[in-house]
């Protein structure tokens, strides 16, 4: 049976509150781990923490049975991996002989006692179990707890900041070609593992080829369509044909397999019904290089796919020079004055004006807002003069031309100064992206949604952190002056 986290302290052990966090270290872990530490020290976000895990963990589990790890050692380890922009691997090692993380997860003794140790497999196990909503919630309590360590005043009002980046998927780059060798590939795939099942199923002895000649016309292609010369275009419609007609041979060849398909079990089930949906897949792609090279259409931008795999991927064009363009999907963030970020929402399909207005009604019901500033891709007039009936100061630049009275409230002391201040949310962007949320390593949607929650949790963790580091370390300085003196 799970436990929350009940430390046993035996000979050699510290408790977690009184782990000494060094405060000559900068290093992003460390800053992280001082908020942990804190965080479990407080008895009312302790509570808290530990009710949302168990409620989403433990929720129908027998209370017997094999101990599995503990809820505070999966909520930390999930922090450190996006904090540090961790692989498994190396999560792993540090898990078992980084000294200051096990003594904050409360399993480090000293040298010549039996330690504590995690299977790589196990860590993986556990901290995937998270979801992305119970990761809002528990980011909800982080930002409550950041507040009450930054915030003077309870009622004290929010200066807002709001921006949207891309948190690209894990793809390549796509094309219809690429594309058609990927979903045959995985057809061939699935082709091989029902042969090693079931040795009845025959007209299979080339498996190997038709993979080689597949992947061979699919390069053939792609060197042909980059490199220039004569003929370039006869080359490149006679190179798509030939693999046009290999593509369908196969299909063919498959269809005349379904009907052979022995369903013996669940597994077998699986396999037919994965088959089926990548010969649909490999058909799509087939159709698009047809009408694409052969008969030079172009294809609308919603019948395109940008990978079989990672299905929810976007084509994300922001108008920059490197990248132009990103494979994944936006990202709005709003942070407030203390650089927390208080909200953040993954954009389907959607622009950033589209925000505003929901943004505003979600915001606004949790905080008094002082100020609010957007760039100019959130500009339209709509979402402009509704948030001024709740915001005092509303700092959104006009896309076009102004006209005589918003050019004199874009040129107010304020409007400027606020405008200047909004090149904040950037930089934590920056530190967003550099701690893990530029690319997300994790396969499929629910895991890309759950990444992302746990980056802004970890972000706003380590925040918090280093606010507390930077205390300690003016007390340090406090306690040496006032002994100088």
């Amino acid at each position: 049976m799970r436990k929350r986290f009940e430390q046993q302290l035996g000979f050699g052990q510290i408790p977690i509150e009184e782990v000494e966090i060094t405060t000559k270290c900068r290093d992003a872990g460390v800053e992280l781990l001082a908020a942990l530490q804190k965080l479990f020290s407080e008895k009312e976000y302790n509570e808290k923490i530990f009710n949302e895990l168990e409620n989403e963990l433990l929720l129908g589990k027998k209370k017997t049975g094999r101990t599995g790890m503990d809820l505070w050692h999966i909520f930390v380890l999930a922090q450190l991996r996006l904090c540090k922009d961790l692989s498994y691997d190396r999560l792993h090692y540090l898990a078992n002989h980084d000294k200051l993380l096990r003594s904050i997860m409360g399993i480090e003794r000293e040298s010549g006692f039996e330690q504590i140790e995690f299977e790589y497999q196990n860590i993986y196990d556990n901290v995937t179990l998270l979801s992305d909503t119970l990761v809002q919630r528990l980011n909800e309590i982080v930002l409550s707890f950041g507040h009450s360590t930054f915030k003077k005043k309870e009622a004290e009002a929010l200066r807002l900041k709001t921006d949207s980046f891309v948190v690209e998927s894990n793809v390549h780059f796509p094309t219809d070609y690429n594309l058609l060798w990927d979903s045959a590939r995985k057809c061939l795939d699935i082709v091989d593992k029902l042969l090693k099942k079931h040795s009845q199923l025959v007209g299979w002895r080339k498996l190997s080829n038709w993979r080689k000649e597949l992947k061979g016309l699919m390069r053939e292609l792609g060197k042909a369509s980059s490199s220039g010369g004569k003929n370039k275009e006869h080359r490149v419609k006679s190179i798509a044909g030939k693999y046009i007609v290999k593509a369908r041979n196969l299909m063919h060849k498959l269809e005349y397999l379904k009907t052979e398909l022995p369903l013996t079990d669940e597994k077998d089930l699986a396999l037919a019904i994965s088959l089926e949906n990548f010969i649909i897949l490999t058909n799509k792609h087939i159709e698009l290089v047809s009408r694409r090279i052969i008969n030079g259409e172009q294809i609308p931008h919603n019948e395109k796919m940008f990978s079989i795999f990672e299905d929810y991927t976007e084509w994300v064009k922001k108008g920059k020079l490197s990248p132009s363009v990103e494979l994944g999907k936006k990202l709005a963030i709003t942070t407030d004055h203390f650089n927390l970020i208080i909200d953040y929402r993954i954009l389907e399909e959607e622009q950033d004006r589209d925000i505003v207005i929901k943004l505003g009604d979600k915001l606004l019901q949790k905080w008094a807002i002082k100020s609010w500033s957007f760039d100019k891709g959130f500009w339209n007039k709509d979402n402009r003069d509704l948030l001024q009936l709740s915001v005092p100061i509303v700092v959104m630049p006009k896309l076009g031309k102004r006209n005589q009275q918003e050019e004199c409230l874009e040129k107010s002391a304020n409007f400027k100064r606020l405008k200047n201040k909004h090149s904040t949310i950037e930089s934590n962007i920056n530190e967003l992206e550099y701690r893990g949320l530029d690319r997300c390593p994790d396969r499929g949607y629910n895991n890309y949604m759950r990444y992302i929650g746990l980056g802004v949790c970890a972000f706003n963790l380590k925040k918090i952190g280093k606010v507390i580091l930077n205390k300690r370390r003016e007390e340090i300085k406090q306690k040496q002056l006032s002994k100088a003196a």
